[in-house]
């Protein structure tokens, strides 16, 4: 895997990932649309009109740390108004984000990573316009959040996580969330090129 690039001709972001890199990136951007789902509540069926009025969403921040991560407080000082603006718009951030990590699973698919885990020496290429580059970035982001919040990194703890022996799980984990952050960083340059 060598990061994203733009193609000179087409303009459209590439990037080729190996049948594990893309099993790996479609299970992580799974595990955040499973999470953001599970604790938001049950989409009922309701006239659109009432639907797009309905602001019966959560008032207190998640017990999830990685979704209190997600979703801070935006007024730290006022509960109140944090609670009113977390009922008006946490669900419609909950959707975009799992949206933004279903488009990572679909486009993977689309690219011919198959539904079970991909063979050995499979190789995905990933053509994708600008918008769904974008929206890979999003998504990028909220894994990132979600990996360190998870992990407890730290700015500056760099140097624990390179004493950790290879075998070391944390490690192991640390290690994928700065994968994903090359990832990131590489898509942010194809973008900007």
């Amino acid at each position: 895997m060598t990061g994203f690039t733009r193609h000179r001709r087409s303009g459209r972001i590439i990037a080729n990932f190996t049948g594990f890199e893309a099993d790996l990136l479609r299970s992580l951007a799974g595990q955040l649309v499973e999470l953001l789902r599970n604790e938001s509540a049950a989409p009922v069926e309701q006239d659109p009109l009432e639907a797009m009025l309905d602001f019966s969403g959560p008032t207190t921040e998640p017990e999830d740390p990685v979704l209190a991560r997600l979703f801070p407080s935006a007024y730290r000082d006022d509960e109140e108004a944090a609670g009113d603006f977390r009922r008006f718009t946490e669900g419609a951030l909950r959707d975009g984000k799992a949206a933004a990590a279903a488009t990572i699973i679909d486009t993977l698919e689309d690219a011919g990573l198959p539904p079970e885990l991909a063979e050995d020496g499979l190789m995905i290429d990933v053509e994708m316009e600008e918008p769904t580059a974008e929206t890979w970035m999003r998504s990028f982001t909220d894994i990132r959040l979600a990996l360190a919040t998870r992990l407890e990194v730290e700015e500056g703890d760099e140097d624990y996580w390179a004493t950790l022996p290879d075998d070391d799980p944390r490690g192991q984990a640390h290690d994928i969330y700065d994968w994903v952050g090359y990832l990131q960083e590489t898509l942010v340059e194809a973008l900007s090129e």
